[in-house]
């Protein structure tokens, strides 16, 4: 307690007021629900209920040893923490210090989980300054060793967990989550985790990677982000059989009973938080388009390893076309080869389909299909009778390996090219400008094909995009090697820049990242009802027009991830002015304030802020 009666008194006059404007925020928050409250409508301080210890276990409170000596009075803290007051400048010096001596990127991870579980303001102020180095570790490359090894290093529950014996229950299960808004959910069911398959439950270390760029890089309010793993079993055998694997012990649910089952899910989010942005992450194909398909334009969602790896992949290729001395509508003159026919690689080849077909330079999607060049595990999407006694038949729908392609697979076949030609062959005959690797296939991009693409073009676009690391369809070194330097290159995960023959060969790193921050901000501001295509598109030419004409000269595409916030500013008033301009915009515009200032100060920045206590009953 306070033993001066002047500042006891100064005190409590000042706790009342405090409680007084936080009560009368609350209302005005309950009050224009439907409305959807000014996300800049910041309190000058953070009014909790909790007391003691519960304050410092608690992340979202917790300052560490910055609490000033009357916060700790008025918490009840005083004598809990070390004496001396240390400001979050002091703390972060430790932090790295600390961080320095982890010996391996897991090691770092590790360290970076544990400090957000204590302390989420200091977590993210060191990723946000940090943001080129340690997004490295948060999420790709190292987080798909974290999912690998979750079950082994799991120390603290994070988000939540839908699993098959939670049917039933799911809506009242919602309820559970401690938070009354959230503005973005990121939710996976583990099939197809980066290129490393199925990793079951263990795939949650992606959706609570991606909302910490969400927050670091978009500015998303920690307190408004849900991560969800919808866990219906793994066909992951080492998994089924590991005692210590924290995921249901059976084999996955499919068909019907599995989209039943994300159904119920969708339908209890919605009756919770009907306005959250649902990002669906590393489902594996078909359900991946199945789900989007299905709930695209019913509610405000979108799949991040279809349409925004489409969105950063069509931003590689037209920077990549202005790099070339081209204008970005010439995508149309552009023959490109896409090794990988899942999600990702459908995905990025319909996003380049519709800019061209949007920049008006084709006569047909048919036109722009005859493009894109597709490889699947096998080779070239073709035409099976090809090189027969009767070619002139294309392949039939349904015969053989090829009953399992979809409808969407089935538009880049080449009814005048034999099937399953290797990529090299493929190379030799068409001589591409732009080779894409989405297959998981680690070193599929060939020392043949490679520089058979080189005798072809000056410059050519080389993007192997799987993730992580060791999955890459070649090494940033394959690729000028073989390319005698002149490629254009651009990976999923980050590669350091090659010195080859004298020059720096610059890498460009095509990362979801530079997208989905931005476009999630946008929709948070504009409160859209929908993410359109046309949003993408729009999130692609943003990014692909922002590097200079001497950082296109020198190979480099688009800012690196330490300039994410910046990016991400660029996008959500892009995705704004799209959402307002198609009429999905359900947050009303002050006269006289631009989208640009109203994104900009709706992004939370992490700095500690008073915090006080209040009543239960506020």
């Amino acid at each position: 307690m306070l033993r001066n009666p002047a500042l006891r008194t100064v005190h409590t006059l000042t706790q009342r007021y405090i409680t007084r404007q936080v009560r009368c925020y609350n209302r005005r928050a309950l009050t224009t629900v439907a409305a959807f409250p000014d996300l800049r409508m910041e309190t000058m301080v953070q009014a909790t209920t909790k007391h003691g210890m519960d304050v410092i276990h608690d992340p979202l409170l917790s300052k560490g040893t910055a609490f000033s000596l009357s916060e700790r009075e008025r918490l009840g803290i005083r004598g809990l923490v070390p004496p001396r007051t240390q400001e979050m400048d002091k703390q972060l010096q430790r932090i790295i210090r600390n961080l320095r001596e982890c010996r391996t990127p897991l090691e770092k991870f590790i360290f970076m989980t544990a400090l957000q579980d204590r302390n989420e303001t200091l977590f993210y102020r060191l990723l946000i300054d940090n943001l080129e180095e340690l997004s490295q570790i948060i999420y790709t490359p190292t987080v798909g060793e974290a999912c690998q090894r979750f079950h082994s290093i799991y120390r603290r529950s994070r988000g939540m967990y839908f699993s098959s014996m939670d049917r039933g229950h799911m809506a009242a299960m919602i309820h559970n989550w401690p938070h009354d808004q959230v503005d973005v959910i990121v939710v996976t069911d583990g099939s197809r985790v980066l290129g490393l398959g199925d990793l079951g439950a263990n795939g949650m270390q992606i959706p609570i990677g991606k909302l910490s760029l969400y927050v670091a890089g978009g500015g998303i309010r920690p307190t408004s982000i849900l991560p969800v793993v919808l866990d219906v079993g793994t066909n992951n055998e080492a998994l089924l059989n590991d005692p210590l694997y924290l995921g249901m012990g059976h084999r996955r649910l499919d068909g019907d009973e599995y989209y039943a089952f994300v159904d119920e899910w969708v339908h209890a989010i919605q009756n919770r938080y009907p306005n959250a942005l649902i990002q669906f992450e590393d489902f594996k194909y078909p359900h991946a388009y199945n789900l989007l398909h299905k709930y695209q334009d019913k509610i405000c969602c979108f799949n991040d390893d279809i349409q925004s790896t489409s969105a950063v992949a069509l931003a590689g290729v037209l920077a990549a076309l202005k790099a070339r001395g081209k204008p970005i509508d010439a995508l149309n003159e552009e023959r490109i080869i896409c090794v990988g026919a899942g999600s990702a690689g459908v995905g990025v080849c319909e996003g380049i389909i519709d800019c061209m077909v949007e920049q008006g330079k084709v006569k047909s999607r048919e036109e722009a299909y005859s493009r894109i060049w597709m490889l699947d595990q096998y080779g070239l999407i073709g035409n099976s009778h090809v090189g027969t006694t009767d070619d002139s038949k294309p392949m039939p729908i349904g015969v053989g390996d090829r009953a399992k392609l979809d409808e969407r697979q089935l538009c880049y076949l080449k009814k005048d090219m034999k099937d399953r030609m290797s990529l090299e062959e493929v190379v030799k005959a068409i001589k591409p400008t732009v080779v894409l690797g989405l297959s998981g296939s680690p070193g599929v991009f060939s020392e043949g094909a490679i520089r058979a693409m080189a005798e072809g073009v000056e410059k050519p676009v080389v993007f192997p995009l799987s993730n992580p690391t060791h999955q890459s369809e070649c090494t940033a070194e394959q690729a000028f090697k073989w390319t005698d330097g002149r490629a254009i290159f651009a990976s999923g995960s980050p590669f350091k820049d090659v010195e080859y023959k004298g020059k720096t060969c610059k890498v460009n790193q095509i990362n979801n990242a530079m997208s989905f921050p931005g476009l999630g901000l946008g929709i948070t501001v504009s409160r859209a009802s929908r993410v359109t295509s046309k949003m993408f598109m729009e999130t692609a030419i943003t990014i692909a027009n922002m590097a200079s004409e001497d950082q296109l000269k020198s190979g480099v595409l688009f800012p690196g991830v330490g300039s994410l916030r910046e990016v991400s500013k660029e996008v959500a008033v892009k995705v704004c002015e799209i959402a307002y301009d198609q009429g999905l915009a359900r947050a009303q515009l002050r006269r006289g304030v631009s989208l640009k200032s109203i994104v900009e100060e709706s992004m939370w920045d992490p700095e500690y802020v008073p915090t006080i206590r209040i009543d239960a009953h506020i």
